[in-house]
């Protein structure tokens, strides 16, 4: 008592207590406010079915995070103390899968499940690169441990949908409210073990509008490099996240921030530098972050080659500038970009074909005579090639007319394109100055029709996030 006084006369505050990190605090319904119906009925089928068979079984990770702020989860994934041999016999379709850690993907139809067994803490004995990135971890342990290993506090919360009570074993409720984003442990460790942390780091705080804890923010400028060291197809899967995230140009934005974009993008500085370069490119990723909040698909080949598509120009002038003729010298400035960034981002093939496709169009724009625009229409691509005439237009890289020329053209009847194959190189009648259409015109049998056609790719859409 008088050692209490005495620090309250010197102003002395008292130490808090030292939290037990292996006892969860336990939320029920009317503390955590999660509404059940935001669940995914294959979700409580899994755990249902994990716990009638005597294993635990959580919602965990993303999906709580999603529900306590009250959003209806894209992905549901699932932990449990069943290893991945015992989970892939309890379902018909069950397939593990992964080197690093083994995890099991439970499907329902086209409905894919996550479930990963609870890892224990294992990080010293477990095999690393000479910068500490962990490459390989299949240790199993209790949930307290697994709690431990995850990356933020506001992702190691775990939602029993059968007691309906929130796990909360680092204070991820409190951070969620505050709006704070914060490791778990020793940041410079965490982010050695898996440099992709310093990814997700920031895609969460765009995509949430949280703010970086100062100590888990510290040392990333430091550790960017730490990307390099990670495989190339790891780094291109959470780069195509933070794209298709729904909030794209914040991602972009925090990613320059904090350091983060050398050696991803490298000249996207570059790009957002240069007036029309930068409205390019805000346009592109305004359009895509519009067409994932109103649930439309987004494909991956139209985004990158809109992000690239300065790189592709800057070479294309330097090939004609020494003499190559328009088309070979487009082809080559392609060839050049796609090679350097297939090498840094692991494109895949399929994506960097769809790139091709809509850069090698563009001049084919120009020629709006003979049955060049007939053949053009015919092209599987068009609508994505449009698209992307579309924002070069609206960017101010080239003359609106010629979109505004299209959008006539691709939604005319026979007669009326006729009649602007013969008065080509003039505005249609009605349409001098008005900015070229962002909608999709009317479906034609030659054309793909519908909607944006950023989406046009059969590439389709990718999964959401964690």
């Amino acid at each position: 008592m008088i050692k209490k006084f005495i620090r309250k006369i010197l102003g002395v505050k008292e130490k808090q207590p030292v939290r037990d990190l292996t006892e969860p605090v336990i939320l029920g319904p009317a503390e955590h406010g999660i509404d059940p119906k935001l669940l995914s009925s294959n979700a409580i089928r899994v755990t249902q079915t994990l716990q009638e068979a005597g294993f635990k079984a959580f919602v965990v990770g993303g999906a709580v995070r999603d529900l306590l702020l009250s959003v209806k989860p894209k992905d549901f994934d699932i932990a449990t103390d069943a290893t991945p041999e015992q989970v892939k016999r309890l379902f018909r379709r069950a397939f593990i899968i992964g080197k690093r850690f083994q995890i099991v993907h439970v499907m329902f139809g086209s409905d894919l499940l996550e479930v990963t067994t609870f890892r224990g803490a294992g990080e010293s004995s477990a095999p690393k690169d000479e910068h500490g990135r962990v490459l390989r971890d299949n240790n199993f342990g209790p949930q307290h441990e697994d709690a431990m290993r995850r990356d933020f506090t506001i992702n190691a919360m775990y939602y029993d949908p059968a007691t309906q009570v929130v796990l909360d074993y680092h204070g991820g409720i409190a951070d969620i409210r505050d709006k704070t984003l914060r490791i778990i442990g020793q940041p410079e460790a965490r982010y050695r073990e898996d440099p992709v942390r310093l990814l997700r780091v920031v895609r969460f705080a765009a995509r949430l509008g949280f703010t970086i804890e100062p100590h888990t923010r510290e040392p990333i400028p430091v550790m960017a490099p730490l990307i390099n060291n990670v495989p190339a197809a790891r780094v291109f899967d959470e780069m195509l996240k933070l794209l298709m995230s729904g909030h794209a140009l914040a991602c972009l934005q925090q990613l320059r921030k904090e350091g983060l974009h050398h050696g991803l993008l490298p000249l996207l500085d570059v790009v957002l530098e240069q007036p029309i370069g930068m409205k390019f490119v805000t346009l592109a990723l305004e359009s895509t972050d519009n067409r994932i909040k109103a649930g439309k698909g987004v494909s991956p080949g139209f985004l990158f080659a809109s992000l690239l598509w300065h790189q592709v120009v800057e070479k294309w002038t330097a090939y004609r500038a020494a003499g190559e003729s328009p088309i070979p010298a487009l082809h080559l400035a392609a060839d050049d970009v796609l090679d350097s960034q297939t090498e840094k981002l692991a494109l895949q093939r399929k994506i960097g074909s769809d790139m091709r496709d809509i850069w090698s169009m563009q001049p084919r724009f120009e020629r709006r005579n003979g049955k060049a625009p007939y053949k053009l229409l015919e092209h599987p691509r068009f609508r994505a090639g449009y698209d992307f005439l579309l924002l070069r237009c609206e960017s101010g890289e080239i003359e609106m007319e010629i979109g505004e020329w299209w959008t006539a053209f691709y939604d005319g009847d026979a007669v009326e394109r006729e009649n602007l194959l013969t008065n080509a190189g003039a505005a249609p009648a009605g349409a001098k100055r008005k900015r070229a259409p962002r909608r999709a015109p009317r479906s034609r049998a030659n054309g793909e029709g519908g909607d944006n056609a950023a989406a046009t790719s059969t590439t389709g859409s990718t999964s959401g996030d964690e």
